[in-house]
């Protein structure tokens, strides 16, 4: 049994879900505290001008937690967001497979950040063919504050034998912790593929969204193509 955990986040990365896709369990973290101008309320999208934000505006205080964010909802943000999505990707061949199950979520009731974050998730993750077991932190009880006792219970709590760290899990993480509690820890190699995106340039580590206008959905599930026949 693999488990790995991460933050909710808005639309994210395709290493976000090469993670999700190497575990039985993915633990997405709503009960953390929220951090402002990093991934949790925006993240990019490939435009003919480089990359732009799609960034959703929140009303938060310190130190409030993912879940506790409510969304600011007479910013207009859903129509905008919608809008640069479809010019960003007008041309790209998997846009009308993409697209409306993401605006029907966006167009949604949505209070909360994490609603929103959880169903992007959800979204892109079934779309990119990942059939991950996803469960919210939220959901559970009991869970210690220390961000390594935390993901450690996670672990004992589903029977979890490996963790599935990030590339920089190395930096933050108790390793001893890891082995007094006999649970192996593995980091994640992703390496990003290149795609023609319909511009000169390519520009990795942007939304999941482009990845799957471009290369399709499926492309993560088991039977598919591997993230390195793209490079």
């Amino acid at each position: 049994m693999r488990l790995a955990a991460h933050q909710p986040q808005y639309l994210p990365w395709l290493g976000y879900f090469d993670k999700m896709a190497q575990v039985d369990i993915f633990v997405l973290l709503d009960t953390v505290q929220f951090k402002k101008n990093e991934w949790q309320n925006r993240n990019r999208i490939r435009t003919s001008a480089g990359w732009q934000w799609l960034t959703v505006p929140v009303h938060h205080r310190f130190p409030m937690s993912i879940a506790e964010v409510r969304i600011e909802d007479g910013a207009g943000w859903r129509r905008k967001h919608k809008e640069a999505l479809r010019q960003a990707y007008a041309r790209a061949p998997h846009r009308q497979a993409v697209l409306p199950p993401l605006f029907e979520l966006i167009d949604g009731p949505l209070r909360d950040l994490a609603t929103l974050n959880i169903g992007t998730v959800r979204t892109l993750a079934a779309l990119l063919g990942v059939a991950t077991r996803v469960v919210t932190a939220s959901s559970l009880t009991d869970l210690p504050g220390g961000p390594d006792a935390r993901l450690i219970a996670l672990c004992r709590r589903f029977g979890a034998t490996t963790y599935v760290a990030g590339q920089g899990g190395h930096e933050y993480m108790d390793l001893q912790a890891w082995r007094t509690a006999g649970i192996a820890v593995e980091f994640q190699e992703f390496r990003h593929p290149v795609y023609a995106q319909g511009h000169r340039e390519f520009l990795p580590n942007l939304s999941a969204v482009d990845a799957l206008v471009h290369l399709g959905p499926g492309y993560l599930a088991p039977c598919g193509r591997r993230l390195e026949e793209a490079a």
